[in-house]
């Protein structure tokens, strides 16, 4: 905790230089890294579209900053929901400073200038992963150990696609297979992944980077049959409940619950979140849309949010911040503050056998019974299995509406 602060103080005292000379960021594509360790990079692309805007790109994904401001010799970049932000020095075209994630304590040293490449290469790709990988994230562990889904599509050198969990999807990857080595990465202000494998045809063992703070072993056979248990199984009320019931805050310090009269004889989705988690925006964007088309069904939407932001304060700033940028219209609550753990989150909520995931929806009919719990989500990322849930999603809530 000193140390982050020591170095917060630091760059506070080098942006805050009265006499030094205020340089803007210049137009193009940059290359930017975010040291992982002494050895490795996380590399992502931006492009600068103007002194107040950019583009940061993860395979087919665009997010637009235009939280962009300038203080004496460096630029701070705000990014987009989460809380994450870039503060630089901007000297000859290159940026040199931090990626902070403040509520964390976290930063991660990082350096940008212009290049229009994500990872070099040196040799052509040895093998095509494109297709299914069965994976195992920390094999030897019996308690961290995981499973997952890769799913890639590779054409030359570059290679996208992502790992799907039974809690999610570790979104957008963007990489290249130099010869026989794998490299994965993402940037989006809240996640900071990097991937590294050893590759055959069929075969991969490698290191998953998330930021600076953590590191886990992985390996992954070839196995386009495989598939992920059934999100719908993970997740169930435990013996002697029969419903849902909890009462948390609004943004407006108005405690809402679900006997209240808006969702009285109504389908509710009750969406299990936090502002700082993507696969929950990937998650909250779905659903702001759907709400608003679906505005004069008999369905409600319900958002309770887990923040790990040490302030109430700050929670219902993130919340509204979420709203704002996603044009959520439905309640976000504020469930719990000062941290995102599993173990509280299922301690505000005694009838789910557990929260393993967010986010996490439980669909509940118009007698308030629940008729479903859907862990995690597969976002657009996964490609077709999004497609897929977006499309057995509205069958059963038309379902429920027609009840």
């Amino acid at each position: 905790m000193k140390h982050f602060a020591l170095i917060l103080l630091i760059l506070f005292a080098f942006a805050c230089k009265q006499d030094a000379k205020i340089n803007m960021l210049e137009t193009g594509t940059y290359r930017a890294l975010l040291k992982v360790n002494n050895t490795e990079d996380l590399p992502f692309n931006f492009e600068v579209v103007s002194e107040n805007k950019l583009n940061i790109f993860n395979a087919e994904e665009v997010i637009e900053v235009d939280d962009i401001t300038y203080k004496n010799d460096s630029v701070y970049i705000k990014m987009p929901v989460f809380e994450g932000y870039l503060v630089a020095k901007i000297e000859n075209n290159k940026l040199t400073g931090s990626f902070v994630k403040a509520g964390l304590n976290r930063v991660m040293v990082f350096s940008a200038e212009k290049n229009a490449n994500r990872f070099n290469t040196s040799e052509k790709a040895k093998h095509d992963v494109s297709g299914h990988w069965e994976t195992v994230f920390s094999p030897d562990s019996e308690e961290d150990t995981y499973i997952a889904k890769g799913i890639f599509s590779q054409k030359g050198n570059v290679v996208t696609g992502t790992f799907r969990t039974t809690t999610g999807d570790y979104r957008y990857l963007e990489g290249v297979l130099d010869g026989e080595e794998l490299k994965l990465s993402t940037f989006d202000g809240a996640h900071a992944f990097l991937f590294i494998a050893t590759v055959t045809d069929s075969s991969m063992v490698g290191t998953f980077f998330s930021g600076n703070h953590f590191q886990e072993p992985f390996i992954a056979k070839r196995n386009d049959t495989y598939e992920l248990p059934d999100a719908h199984s993970l997740t169930f009320l435990k013996e002697g409940y029969d419903k849902v019931e909890f009462s948390f805050p609004d943004e407006n310090k108005t405690m809402v619950s679900l006997k209240d009269a808006p969702f009285k004889d109504k389908v509710v989705l009750v969406q299990i979140m936090g502002t700082w988690c993507p696969n929950c925006l990937d998650e909250s964007k779905f659903y702001s849309e759907f709400y608003k088309n679906n505005k004069n069904k008999d369905i409600e939407i319900i958002a309770l949010a887990f923040e790990y932001v040490k302030t109430k304060e700050s929670a219902f700033n993130n919340i509204r911040r979420l709203k704002n940028k996603t044009g959520i219209t439905y309640p976000v609550l504020l469930a719990q503050y000062g941290s995102s753990s599993k173990v509280k989150a299922q301690e505000k909520l005694p009838m789910l056998n557990h929260v393993l995931s967010y986010p996490t929806t439980i669909f509940i009919d118009k007698k308030g019974a629940v008729r479903k719990i859907h862990t995690g989500f597969n976002g657009p990322a996964t490609g077709d299995k999004y497609v897929a849930f977006k499309e057995a999603f509205e069958v059963f809530v038309n379902e429920l509406l027609s009840e």
